[in-house]
């Protein structure tokens, strides 16, 4: 079975954010990592059509887009300054919340955009493990042991 080494983590973790359609999918070669993009009209090439079910690629279907809000409140209630944190926790409520948070951070918050690309890619690299140890790419004890060593990052 494969390590970690054999998948790109930020590829995976993209695809696991995808939640723009259902008319194309991010697969992953179980063997060798590499990733291809499959549409319903253009198959893996762009000009075949091909089904899903006749390709031996794992479909990498996207998380709930809850999965990344909770992300978003988590980094608001964990930054110590209590402005920013309600500010920025009152921006994820309702529709357009991902554009609002980015945002509130681009305009008024700039010295927390670091810090917060780190804790999401983080989260986002971490559920990538998991996801292939769920789909038995890896093996947990290794997709585990990744999740470990990759803790959130001290908010300021």
């Amino acid at each position: 079975m494969p390590g970690l080494d054999k998948f790109d983590l930020d590829d995976i973790a993209m695809a696991l954010q995808d939640q723009t359609d259902y008319e194309h999918f991010h697969l992953v070669n179980p063997l060798t990592g590499e990733m291809a993009f499959w549409t319903t009209d253009g198959g893996i090439d762009g000009e075949h059509p091909v089904d899903l079910d006749d390709l031996d690629l794992v479909v990498i279907n996207p998380l709930p887009s809850s999965v990344w809000h909770q992300d978003m409140a988590d980094f608001a209630d964990g930054v110590s300054d209590e402005q920013a944190g309600r500010r920025l926790a009152r921006a994820i409520r309702g529709r357009g919340a991902f554009r609002r948070f980015k945002d509130e951070l681009h305009e008024e918050y700039p010295e927390l955009l670091d810090v917060w690309h780190e804790f999401s890619d983080i989260r986002a690299r971490r559920r990538a493990a998991e996801w292939l140890a769920d789909n038995a790419l890896v093996d947990r004890d290794t997709a585990d042991r990744f999740v470990a060593e990759h803790s959130d990052p001290d908010l300021p």
